[in-house]
């Protein structure tokens, strides 16, 4: 079973549809905490690192075998906690990264909340080192798209995420730090590499899952959800 810590349930579907589209046999359990994300925000993300790790040693308990860490700010301090809980744990976006690096040396990262830029944009550098590439990361905040998630605007939170899109003309590639800014992608008139976090990060975690010599087996349980009391 692979468990996934979100920052917001709209991941829930999206993961699961990935799941059902790539990885039928894989069994998901979703964890939903916001107030991680809310205090990371204020706070920094060094600020929840307990409490990140107390929800990782739950889903070793329930049978987690690999943890996927689909918030971006939070993907370090979720990384880092790996060898203190026992079972792999992994950011979504560091595929992502990988993949960026690869495309070319001039990437724009486009976030819509500000405390995604640095740990996005640090990330894109650590796996330009690992690959030995040259990378000029340069971050960019979608004006005015967070509080359009934040009310549940979906459709003004992704037009403005690909109007942010449509507007770059001077980078090799474009990444997309938050997971929830991937259906843009569909809708951008970019002529941009355009990258996002969720497919490549659940292909990642999936393997890692499934890996031979971990206890058990994976199997479908569709269902499988754990939800934070009071979270959504």
């Amino acid at each position: 079973m692979l468990a996934l810590l979100h920052t917001s349930a709209v991941h829930v579907p999206v993961f699961d549809a990935l799941r059902d589209a790539a990885h039928p046999g894989l069994a998901l359990r979703h964890h939903v905490d916001a107030g991680l994300l809310e205090r990371a925000r204020g706070e920094g993300p060094d600020a929840v690192a307990d409490a990140v790790v107390a929800v990782l040693k739950r889903a070793v308990a329930e049978g987690a075998r690999a943890v996927l860490c689909t918030c971006s700010t939070l993907g370090g301090v979720a990384e880092a906690a790996a060898a203190e809980v026992g079972v792999p744990v992994l950011r979504v976006d560091r595929p992502m990264a990988a993949a960026a690096v690869a495309v070319g040396p001039r990437v724009l990262v486009l976030a819509a909340l500000e405390s995604t830029l640095a740990p996005t944009a640090a990330l894109i550098e650590e796996e330009a080192r690992r690959a030995g590439r040259p990378v000029t990361v340069r971050t960019r905040l979608v004006d005015g798209a967070w509080p359009r998630f934040e009310a549940g605007d979906s459709d003004g939170y992704l037009r403005r995420v690909t109007e942010a899109a449509d507007s770059v003309t001077d980078a090799d590639v474009i990444v997309l730090a938050q997971a929830s800014m991937a259906p843009a992608g569909e809708s951008t008139r970019t002529r941009v590499p355009m990258l996002a976090s969720p497919a490549p990060g659940l292909a990642a975690a999936a393997a890692v899952a499934a890996r031979p010599g971990r206890p058990g087996q994976v199997v479908p349980d569709p269902s499988g959800s754990w939800v934070s009391p009071g979270q959504p």
